[in-house]
C-alpha cells in the first residue's frame, strides 16, 4: 500500500505530509482511477471481442436495439479495476468502513460476473436464477452490515432527512433494513442499465454526492456544525467514492452513444451495491430514495408492470423498465438518456440541501 509507506516516510520527509490529508488523496485517487480506465479501455474491449463476450438482446425489446447485438459486455470489470488499483495505492485499507464498501462492491460485481457468464455461454438473457442471486446478495450485505454493527463501527439509528433530531433506533432490526437498502439499490441500478450511458452517469452523480456526505460526516467539527451524525473513519470513504466516479467517467468514454462496450451485470450490480452500502455507511439510507430517484422509478415501473399484468392481465407501460416505454413512444434514445442525467443532477442538488435543512 503506497499510501501507508509515504505516510510513514512523512515523519522524516516533511513534503510527504500532504498524503496525510484525505482531500489530497481523494484528488490523486480520482486521476489514478481515470487514467487506469482510460488507458486500459481499448485493450480491455479488444480482449472482450476476442473472447466473444458479447451482449444478447431481448427478443421483446425495442427494434432499434437489434443493431446493438454483438456489442462487448462485462465492461463493468474495467470499472472495478479502476477501483482496485488506486485502492491499493492511495486508500487506507486498515479502515473497516472502506473494507465494508469494497467487499460489497466487489462481491456484488462477482455475482454480476457469474450472471453475465451464464448469459454469454447460453446465448440468452436469462442468466443466473433471480432467487439464487438475491440469496447471495442478502447474505453478503447481511454479513458486512452485521459485522460493522456488532463491532460498533456503524450505529443502528435511522435519521429522517429534512427534520432536525428526528432519529429512530431500530436495534438489530436495522441489519435486515440495511440489507434491503443495499440489495434494493443494486437491483434498481441493474434495471436502469438499458441504454448507452443511461446508468453510469446517475451512478457517478450519486457517488459524488456520497463522497461529500462521507467527508463531512467524518469531520467532527463540520458534522457538529451541520447537525449530522459524526461517523469516525467515514472520511476515508471519500477517496473510495472518487475512484468510483473517475472509473465511471473512464468507462463512459467508451460507453457513450453509440456504445463500444456495455457494463453488464458485473458493473450494474457492483455499482448499485456500492451506492447502497454507501447510504448505509454514511447514515443516508432514506436520502437514497431521493438521490437515486432515477433508479427508484425504474424499479417501481417494473414492479407495477408485473403486478398489473398478473392481477388484471393489462400492462401499465408499453414496456418496462420505463426508459423502454419512452423509446416505444418515439422519443429518441439520446434525448431519454440526457434527460435522465439532468433529473439525476437535480435530485443530487436537492439531496445535498439536506445537509443544512435539518
Amino acid at each position: 500500500m503506497l499510501y501507508k509507506w509515504l505516510y510513514d516516510l512523512s515523519d522524516t520527509i516533511s513534503v510527504l505530509n500532504i498524503f496525510r490529508y484525505i482531500t489530497v488523496r481523494t484528488f490523486i485517487t480520482f486521476f489514478t482511477s481515470f487514467i487506469v480506465c482510460w488507458a486500459m479501455g481499448p485493450l480491455f474491449i479488444r480482449r472482450l471481442i476476442k473472447r466473444q463476450v458479447s451482449q444478447s438482446i431481448r427478443d421483446d425489446g425495442p427494434e432499434s436495439h437489434k443493431k446493438k447485438e454483438g456489442t462487448p459486455t462485462m465492461g463493468g470489470g474495467l470499472i472495478l479495476l479502476g477501483l482496485i488499483v488506486p485502492g491499493l495505492l492511495w486508500i487506507d485499507l486498515t479502515n473497516p468502513l472502506v473494507w465494508g464498501a469494497l467487499i460489497v462492491t466487489l462481491c456484488f460485481g462477482g455475482i454480476g460476473y457469474w450472471d453475465d457468464s451464464l448469459k454469454i455461454n447460453k446465448k440468452n438473457t436469462k442468466g443466473l436464477s433471480g432467487r439464487l442471486r438475491l440469496v447471495f446478495e442478502f447474505l453478503i450485505s447481511g454479513i458486512v452490515v452485521g459485522y460493522l454493527v456488532h463491532s460498533g463501527h456503524i450505529t443502528t439509528t435511522l435519521h429522517i432527512p429534512f427534520f432536525k433530531n428526528v432519529i429512530f433506533n431500530l436495534g438489530w432490526a436495522y441489519v435486515p433494513f440495511a440489507m434491503f437498502v443495499v440489495v434494493g439499490c443494486a437491483n434498481a441500478v441493474n434495471l436502469t442499465d438499458g441504454l448507452d450511458g443511461l446508468a453510469i452517469v446517475p451512478v457517478i452523480v450519486c457517488a459524488g454526492t456520497f463522497m461529500l456526505f462521507a467527508y463531512v460526516a467524518g469531520h467532527i467539527e463540520i458534522a457538529e456544525y451541520l447537525n449530522i451524525p459524526y461517523i469516525s473513519g467515514s472520511g476515508e470513504l471519500a477517496p473510495v467514492s472518487a475512484a468510483v466516479i473517475a472509473a465511471g467517467l473512464g468507462f463512459l468514454w467508451f460507453n457513450s452513444y453509440p456504445a463500444q462496450v456495455f457494463m453488464g451485470d458485473v458493473g450494474s450490480l457492483g455499482l448499485g451495491g456500492f451506492l447502497g452500502v454507501m447510504a448505509v455507511l454514511t447514515k443516508n439510507e432514506l436520502i437514497l430514495l431521493l438521490l437515486g430517484g432515477i433508479f427508484v422509478v425504474e424499479a417501481v415501473s417494473v414492479i407495477t408492470q408485473v403486478a398489473s399484468f398478473k392481477l388484471t392481465g393489462k400492462r401499465i407501460f408499453k414496456m418496462a423498465p420505463i426508459h423502454h416505454h419512452f423509446e416505444l413512444k418515439g422519443i429518441d434514445e439520446n434525448k431519454i438518456i440526457v434527460r435522465f442525467w439532468i433529473i439525476s443532477i437535480l435530485l443530487a442538488v436537492l439531496s445535498l440541501s439536506t445537509l443544512k435543512l435539518r
